[in-house]
């Protein structure tokens, strides 16, 4: 009886941890990448240190935006924004064009740098990932 407990108690443990590790990680060599990206196509309107600028262009500092959902995020990107936004309370009314120049690794790792830079940390994004939601468009 005492093994059948143990293994009811010890299941979802394991099975937590191994979702957890199915994550991509989050590699240097991806924040390079996706720096340069960062400095090529966005720093321009969200500025040097993600704070973006009042008004015009929203801030990718800790938002639920940039943290949250991956498959928004990624069409953000994919297929821009049109409509004005709202993020911790302040509007934002630029429109941001689509960069759907990139590439589905040139997304990965901006994606990935943006989501682990300017105080942020979250999973990284794959380039499977992006070529599914390119796959969708």
């Amino acid at each position: 009886m005492k093994p059948f407990f143990l293994f009811v108690f010890l299941m979802p443990c394991f099975a937590f941890s191994q979702a957890k590790n199915s994550e991509t990680p989050v590699t240097p060599n991806q924040l390079a990448k996706g720096k340069q990206v960062y400095e090529n196509n966005c720093m321009v309107c969200h500025q040097e240190t993600g704070d973006g600028v009042p008004g015009l262009n929203p801030p990718l500092v800790k938002t639920a935006w940039v943290l949250g959902d991956k498959t928004k995020l990624i069409n953000v990107i994919l297929k821009g924004l049109h409509e004005p936004i709202e993020i911790n309370g302040e509007r934002y009314n630029n429109i941001m064009p689509a960069n759907d120049f990139l590439n589905d690794q040139e997304i990965s790792d901006v994606l990935t740098f943006v989501r682990n830079s300017f105080g942020n940390k979250a999973s990284a994004i794959s380039a499977a990932e992006v070529k599914a939601e390119m796959a969708k468009k």
